[in-house]
C-alpha cells in the first residue's frame, strides 16, 4: 500500500472526515456555523482532499479540485455586496423586508422556513440574511423578556441634563451601569433618555442617586416610574 494511503487510513480509519456537530435551529446558529466552516476552509497551507473508495475496500485520498478564479467555492454562499462603489448603503428590496419581518416575529425561525415563506431558495435567503447582518441592518437575534417575571420589578424612564459636548463620555459610563436597557440622545428640555430595569425600588434609587448622579458630567435627572408597559412586536413597513 502506498505511504500516502497508509497515512490517510491512520488519520481517518473510515476514510471520511469526521461529521460536523449538529446545528441548532435558527438563522443565528446557521450563520455562526457557516462562518466557522468558511474560516476553516481559508486557513493558509491547508490543501483540501476528497476521500474516495479504494480498490478492495481500501481508502484513497486525492487532491480536491483547485478553485477556479472568479468562481465561488461550493460551500461558500454568494453574498451580495452591501454597498456600491460610492460607499452608499444598499437599500432593502421587498424580499429583504419580508425576511426582516419574519425574523422580528420569530428570531428562531430556520433559514429554510424563511426561504419557503418568502418564496426564494435557501441559498438566496441565507445570502440575504448574511448580507443584512454584515450591513448592520440585523443587529442580532435576541429574546423579548417580561422583566417583571424575570425578577426586575422596578422599571423607569430617566431623563438627564448633561454638560455640553459630553455625550460620548456620558454614554460610555452609562453603558457600564446595570439595568440600563436603552440610551438615547434627544432634543428638548433634557439631553438623554434612559430606560432602566432593576430588582426593586431600592436598587432603582441606588442606580439614580449614586450611580447616575455620580457621573461628573450629569447636571440633573428626572425619574419617571413605569406602572405598566406593553411591548408591540415591531413591523418593518413594505
Amino acid at each position: 500500500m502506498p505511504s500516502e494511503q497508509m497515512a490517510g487510513s491512520a488519520e481517518s480509519p473510515s476514510g471520511r472526515r469526521a461529521p460536523l456537530p449538529p446545528l441548532r435551529s435558527g438563522p443565528a446558529a446557521e450563520w455562526v456555523a457557516e462562518r466557522a466552516r468558511q474560516r476553516s476552509a481559508s486557513v493558509p497551507g491547508r490543501t483540501g482532499t476528497a476521500p474516495r473508495p479504494g480498490v478492495g475496500g481500501g481508502t484513497g485520498r486525492v487532491p480536491a479540485a483547485p478553485r477556479t478564479p472568479g468562481r465561488d467555492h461550493p460551500r461558500q454562499p454568494v453574498v451580495a455586496p452591501s454597498a456600491d462603489d460610492t460607499g452608499e448603503q444598499r437599500p432593502l428590496d421587498r424580499i429583504d423586508r419580508a425576511i426582516v419581518r419574519l425574523l422580528q416575529q420569530d428570531g428562531r425561525a430556520s433559514v429554510r422556513s424563511v426561504a419557503e415563506r418568502v418564496h426564494v431558495s435557501r441559498a438566496n435567503a441565507y445570502a440575504r440574511i448574511a448580507r443584512m447582518v454584515e450591513d448592520g441592518v440585523i443587529r442580532g437575534f435576541t429574546a423579548r423578556v417580561d422583566h417583571e417575571r424575570a425578577g426586575q420589578a422596578a422599571s423607569a424612564y430617566i431623563t438627564l441634563r448633561i454638560v455640553q459636548n459630553s455625550w460620548r463620555t456620558v454614554r460610555g459610563q452609562l453603558l457600564e451601569l446595570p439595568g440600563v436597557e436603552h440610551i438615547a440622545l434627544v432634543g428638548g428640555d433634557f439631553d438623554v433618555l434612559l430606560l432602566v430595569h432593576t430588582v426593586d425600588n431600592r436598587a432603582l434609587r441606588d442606580l439614580v442617586l449614586n450611580r447616575i448622579q455620580g457621573i461628573p458630567e450629569v447636571l440633573g435627572t428626572n425619574t419617571l416610574l413605569v406602572f405598566e408597559e406593553t411591548d408591540r412586536t415591531p413591523v418593518l413597513p413594505d
